[in-house]
């Protein structure tokens, strides 16, 4: 490739909202210390990212859901999924006065079933002693586009409850009951929860901690009220096994993994990978570029995770997606 050809290398991608603040700050710095290339991402929520990437308008996506087996299919260049790093889902809440909320298993599915309705139901009165909890209504949030966020969320709410399942369902969208608010994107459900009284919602701990958002403290598998944070996060991740096989149709290790209901007892109960979506075979030009975005973000990019609310790659994982990476020509 000539020098001349270097000088305008424009990258665009798009799709999950839930790390784009963390996207946001690699991409700006990536595009600073490499001459002549920008990268332009945009939050459109998980599915539509997938929509891009299988209509060939970016040159890479983003997707907390990863991708199935049937949307690999479509991609005529083949797949490279890669996890680049990992985050909560906390349920964030707008109660005045109400520093700190501890909701039972039961009880939080029961909140986004439509089942428990008011703040002082004695479920969740019994689990807060001393707090003053206001008899109003609970106004549930939910994401109104199809999401990532909502297919890890309703994941969990699956594994934890067999009605949960049958009834709204697990996927990048689901049947919520009609009396829920919908609000597009991490920052559309965190403003809504922000401006409403009452309300409840599901948003990425970034998001959470970005927007200075009191978020519930979760009963998990073990029966521990767990905090969401740096150390809880890590040890939900701690238990995920990495399949040995390859995409489908392909030489491409298969980097998708769950964990949908963490069973540590310091694990908090909700959190995920999040992947970034590549073209294995690229344009030459672009695919040197794109290794080395891959690169900056299992180095200088895991150094920033903490600060901004997500969790770092452990090693073998780093390793996994750097081997893997390789791949995009």
């Amino acid at each position: 490739m000539n020098p001349a050809s270097a000088e305008e290398i424009k990258l665009t991608g798009s799709g999950a909202s839930f790390p784009f603040p963390i996207y946001g700050a690699w991409f700006k710095d990536f595009s600073k210390q490499t001459k002549g290339v920008t990268v332009d991402y945009q939050a459109k929520g998980s599915g539509a990212g997938i929509q891009d990437f299988t209509n060939n308008t970016v040159d890479f996506a983003a997707s907390d859901a990863a991708m199935d087996d049937e949307e690999i299919a479509k991609v005529k260049q083949g797949v490279v999924l890669l996890p680049m790093t990992a985050g909560e889902i906390v349920l964030s809440y707008n109660l005045d006065g109400v520093k700190a909320l501890q909701l039972p298993r039961d009880v939080y599915v029961d909140i986004f079933m439509g089942k428990i309705t008011k703040w002082n139901d004695p479920k969740i009165v019994a689990a807060n002693p001393g707090v003053k909890l206001p008899d109003e209504n609970i106004t549930v949030v939910a994401r109104s586009d199809s999401s990532g966020t909502t297919y890890v969320f309703t994941g969990h709410l699956s594994a934890v409850s067999e009605e949960f399942k049958n009834t709204v369902g697990h996927g990048k969208t689901a049947q919520w009951p009609k009396s829920f608010v919908k609000a597009p994107k991490n920052d559309g459900v965190t403003a809504t929860i922000k401006q409403t009284p009452g309300a409840i919602g599901y948003i990425e701990y970034g998001y959470a901690i970005a927007t200075k958002q009191p978020m519930a403290i979760l009963q998990n598998k073990a029966g521990k009220f767990v905090t969401p944070g740096d150390e809880s996060g890590k040890a939900a991740l701690a238990s995920a096994e990495f399949p040995t096989n390859t995409l489908p149709g392909s030489d491409t290790p298969d980097l998708r993994v769950w964990v949908s209901d963490p069973a540590g007892a310091q694990a908090y109960p909700i959190a995920t990978f999040t992947w970034m979506l590549f073209y294995k075979d690229q344009d030459d030009g672009k695919a040197k570029v794109l290794r080395d975005l891959v690169e900056y973000g299992l180095t200088k990019g895991q150094a920033i995770a903490p600060k901004m609310g997500y969790i770092p790659l452990p090693e073998n994982v780093v390793e996994r997606v750097r081997k893997a990476a390789a791949l995009i020509q």
